[in-house]
């Protein structure tokens, strides 16, 4: 199970996941993907509403990186592995739409799905949690908000 129950829930906290990608001849590439879901505890599924770079370099080499970060508590995750293109011809493709669809809405037109299989995680940890003894997740959450200029919801 190589996205367990820790990793899922922390994939639901991410608002943007990173895509890295690489061209046939070792160009790389990353672009911010906002809609994206988990399918099983073996493949993330992202919303192609715009990326042709990404489709390119997915054609011309499958391996990816996907980097999902909180940005409050400043942790996440590494997910690599190999992604392939569903287009709306394929068998499956609207069992993997749908629950992209249900984040997207009709306002992002997702003109395929790329469903990444996941071979290996990583976790990702703010070099603070290691620099300075007292970091805690509360005080991340706190420093963050405060960057933000956001505060709890009442």
């Amino acid at each position: 199970m190589l996205l367990n129950p820790e990793i899922q829930s922390s994939i639901k906290k991410c608002v943007l996941c990173w895509l890295a990608t690489a061209s046939a001849d070792g160009q790389p590439n990353v672009s911010p993907k906002e809609v994206f879901c988990t399918e099983g505890d073996s493949h993330l599924l992202i919303a192609n509403i715009a990326s042709p770079n990404s489709l390119r370099n997915i054609r011309q080499n499958p391996l990816v990186c996907v980097s999902l970060v909180d940005i409050f508590v400043q942790k996440g995750w590494k997910l690599y592995g190999s992604a392939e293109i569903i287009e709306n011809v394929h068998p499956n493709f609207e069992s993997w739409h749908a629950p992209l669809y249900t984040i997207a809405g009709p306002d992002f037109p997702i003109l395929s799905v790329l469903r990444v299989t996941v071979t290996r995680t990583a976790a990702i940890i703010a070099p603070g949690y290691y620099m300075r003894a007292q970091t805690t997740e509360a005080s991340q959450i706190a420093s963050a908000m405060e960057s933000y200029g956001v505060h709890p919801r009442a």
